[in-house]
């Protein structure tokens, strides 16, 4: 693939899909399967919704080695052959980061996402070199994940313009520290996809963006594809409006539950609120209580979302 043909991958409402566990925190692939086929039915899985499996949402972090692969294989069969697989990689060396893109490519993966090598202290030389030697290595799209959050430079619009000859990133993931500005994609924003990942969907398609970073759209997924069609109509006060009405009510929810127990279970509370479980998170993230859930539904309810009885 060429660049071209790589951003296509990387656009819309990208869903990042929860990885399911059993009660004695195994990974449950037959329910992944079952879940997968949910996910395309409701119209996930297209080209404005592409599944993301292995992210920090989907716990991707404390898979291990045997397992990742495993989850994505089981995603890329249940999802069919008209569907678009991304798979997140954990921060590797260069070395080990290409064997496991060869590895996601193999197993069916048209897209990756792969972080900076953020325990190596970068700089923005190495950025280039880290994603210019895995892009000269695999022939699919890679988007690059801005996790400037975790102590490492957030990659600079100047780094991503000297990307330009690595033709297989064709993304990042955005979201900038206080003392930047996020308006800066604007600088790349003509060569590379740009995804929200700072619940600011609207200012980034304004600014030609190419999609966001929902952290519901798995257990509703009606929701998050109204809202992209409203962006691609340039209908920003009407999304706008429709995305503050979700954020004013879900984020205090999910705020409060991260003064017990700390990891990405919000999103398993979200599924389970629908009706839609994926099993508990793993150790050392605590499942939600049943009254974190109740509130959750009552959110949702108010929201107008089809909340199971």
């Amino acid at each position: 693939m060429n660049r071209a043909d790589c951003r296509k991958i990387f656009r819309g409402t990208i869903a990042t899909l929860p990885t399911p566990f059993d009660g004695g925190k195994r990974l449950d692939l037959p329910r992944m399967s079952d879940l997968t086929s949910w996910w395309v039915e409701h119209g996930l899985g297209s080209d404005v919704a592409p599944l993301k499996v292995a992210a920090v949402m989907g716990e991707g972090p404390m898979l291990g080695d045997d397992e990742w692969p495993a989850l994505l294989r089981t995603v890329v069969n249940a999802a069919g052959s008209d569907t678009s697989v991304i798979c997140a990689l954990k921060p590797k060396d260069t070395m080990h980061t290409i064997e496991d893109a060869k590895k996601a490519q193999d197993l069916g993966a048209v897209g990756l996402q792969i972080d900076p090598p953020m325990f190596h202290g970068p700089t923005q030389d190495d950025y280039v070199r880290f994603f210019s030697d895995i892009s000269n290595a695999i022939d699919i799209g890679i988007m690059i994940y801005n996790t400037h959050w975790y102590g490492c430079p957030s990659v600079s619009p100047d780094t991503m313009l000297r990307l330009s000859d690595a033709e297989h990133v064709a993304a990042i993931k955005w979201s900038v520290p206080e003392n930047l500005d996020y308006d800066d994609m604007g600088k790349f924003a003509h060569m590379f996809n740009v995804i929200d990942n700072s619940s600011q969907p609207i200012r980034c398609h304004r600014n030609g963006g190419h999609g966001y970073i929902s952290a519901t759209i798995c257990a509703y997924p009606e929701f998050d594809l109204h809202i992209w069609q409203l962006l691609e109509a340039k209908l920003y006060d009407e999304a706008q409006e429709q995305w503050d009405v979700r954020e004013k009510s879900y984020t205090p929810w999910r705020q409060k539950i991260r003064t017990e127990s700390g990891g990405v279970r919000h999103v398993k509370g979200a599924m389970d609120a629908m009706g839609l479980s994926a099993g508990p998170p793993r150790l050392p993230t605590l499942p939600l209580k049943e009254q974190d859930i109740s509130e959750l539904k009552t959110i949702f309810e108010g929201m107008g979302w089809p909340v199971p009885k």
